[in-house]
């Protein structure tokens, strides 16, 4: 499996000059009850242990990912299985989640993870934490129609074209991603325009001119990559980190982001042509359910999460162990400035708008 993705993105689990940031972000919520309640409906708060805030963020989303663990409650696996197996840990740490009051308790599955070269008291990137989850659930999952459930759960597939411009010759390439990565600009961004400059064709001209087989020769060629089709759960990817001349920095630039998303954006100018057959339809939506956000800066910082409730659909604030309702117009303070949103999850809804497929 393909995921391109930069080589060096870090973002961090802890940033001590983000306090005030922080103190400002709960300043805002509007609540009737202590911070240090653990527990709204099907939200509820995690222990944070060896700085493991980015790790908490994501079991939240994962949490709200009631197919995830539908798909893991099925999987029964022998008494004899060793305690560093991913898909063991993350299906007793999500059944937790949904047991007592308490702050949930996941430190197993955080050791299991230290086990598997992510380490402790350290700087943790969202998405490349994400992808390890999902990688070492699938493939230590011994029940492999299971295995491909999870995958095919968050499964992004693409094909690559790269067409001669003088023999007109076209090379496919086909790949896949756990989630979609976006680069964002200077300036202002929306989400949709994001997702049509991701598809966008260039031309490969000069110094990057690509060698054509049917040819013998580099030709000049355009490069377009071509959506075969979309998972039930659609991860976003919000490349904020850059690395310039071996300094990694932060944009901190505006994106705007919709609760629900229309696939007719993947019908942009110069998608029509040659779509690949079983792209989505224009009549499809999605809808947001997770917003895993970046407080801070480049090489230090703090994750926190956004979760909209599968019970009563309202959007809820998850902190480490602090659990609180707030309205949609809190999440969408993370579209630009120090605390912005990093990932984002969308789901499939049916194509009528009136329940999920």
């Amino acid at each position: 499996m393909q995921h391109n993705r930069e080589a060096f993105e870090p973002a961090a689990c802890l940033w001590i000059g983000a306090s005030w940031t922080k103190m400002a972000r709960r300043s805002l919520l509007s609540r009737s009850f202590s911070l240090n309640h653990y527990r709204a409906y099907d939200v509820r708060g995690l222990f944070n242990y060896n700085l493991s805030c980015c790790v908490n963020a994501l079991l939240q989303s994962f949490s709200a990912t009631t197919e995830l663990l539908d798909i893991l409650q099925k999987w029964h696996p022998p008494a004899t299985i060793g305690r560093n197996n991913i898909p063991l840990q993350l299906k007793n740490a999500l059944c937790a989640m949904r047991d007592t009051s308490n702050p949930a308790s996941h430190k197993n599955l955080l050791d299991c993870l230290y086990s598997h070269n992510i380490h402790r008291f350290t700087q943790q990137d969202a998405d490349e934490i994400f992808h390890i989850i999902l990688n070492l659930s699938q493939k230590q999952m011994l029940d492999q129609d299971l295995a491909q459930e999870i995958r095919s759960l968050y499964d992004i597939r693409m094909e690559t074209q790269l067409m001669c411009s003088e023999c007109k010759y076209v090379q496919r390439v086909p790949s896949s991603y756990f989630s979609l990565p976006l680069a964002i600009f200077e300036g202002v961004n929306t989400l949709e325009r994001c997702i049509q400059s991701f598809f966008q064709r260039q031309n490969l001209l000069d110094g990057d001119m690509c060698y054509c087989d049917s040819c013998g020769q580099k030709q000049p060629s355009t490069h377009e990559l071509k959506l075969v089709s979309l998972p039930r759960i659609l991860c976003v990817h919000l490349k904020r980190f850059r690395n310039v001349g071996g300094l990694t920095w932060k944009l901190f630039s505006r994106v705007t982001f919709p609760e629900t998303l229309n696939m007719g954006i993947f019908a942009a100018e110069g998608q029509s042509e040659n779509v690949v057959s079983g792209s989505p339809q224009a009549d499809e939506h999605y809808r947001l359910y997770a917003v895993i956000v970046h407080i801070g800066y480049a090489m230090s910082g703090h994750y926190i999460a956004y979760i909209r409730s599968t019970q009563d659909q309202t959007w809820y604030y998850a902190d480490d162990r602090t659990v609180q309702p707030v309205s949609w117009s809190i999440v969408q303070s993370s579209y630009e400035g120090t605390e912005t949103a990093y990932l984002l999850l969308y789901r499939k809804m049916s194509r009528n708008a009136s329940g999920e497929q």
